[in-house]
Parts: C-alpha cells; sequence; structure tokens
C-alpha cells in the first residue's frame, strides 16, 4: 500500500485546504508528531542505567532526529507560506 493511499483522508483534507505541497507536509508533519509522541512512550520504559531518569541512548537520538525533522518541515512550511503570500500580492 503506497503512503497517498495509506493516508488518503488526511492528505485530501490538507491538499484542499493548503495545496499540494505544503497539504503533504502538513501530513509528513503530523506522522512526525505522532513518531514523537510513541517514541517518547517508549522512552518512558527504556531509561538509561548510565543517566538516570533520561532516555537510552538510541531513543534519546531518535527523538532528536525526529525533532529535527519537524522543524525543517515547518520552516520549509512558513517559508512557502511567505512566498505564497507575496505571489498574492503581487
Amino acid at each position: 500500500m503506497s503512503i497517498f493511499d495509506k493516508h488518503r483522508d488526511s492528505l485530501e483534507v490538507h491538499e484542499t485546504m493548503m495545496g499540494p505541497a505544503r497539504g503533504r507536509l502538513a501530513v509528513a508533519l503530523d506522522l512526525m508528531t505522532d513518531s514523537l509522541a510513541l517514541v517518547g512512550q517508549h522512552g518512558v520504559y527504556c531509561r538509561s542505567e548510565r543517566f538516570p531518569g533520561k532516555p537510552k541512548m538510541d531513543i534519546a537520538l531518535v527523538l532528536e532526529q525526529l525533532d529535527d525533522a519537524k522543524q525543517l518541515v515547518q520552516s520549509a512550511m512558513e517559508e512557502m507560506k511567505k512566498v505564497g503570500s507575496v505571489k498574492a500580492e503581487g
């Protein structure tokens, strides 16, 4: 099953509201947010023995990478919004 089939409903809603590119980025952002939550929950149970109160290093790295990717997608969406508003004014 392709990503477009799997997330058809979300893609349809977001692409209608924001256009194809921004809509797909919005769905990707939602997927990353859900992944961050799932990995974060897993981190509650997989604690580091070396650093009490912290998740294991691999989980911490996955959380960091997902958060970085999420910030990049957010910044791309903001940039696309700026470009779109400038074109609408011109």
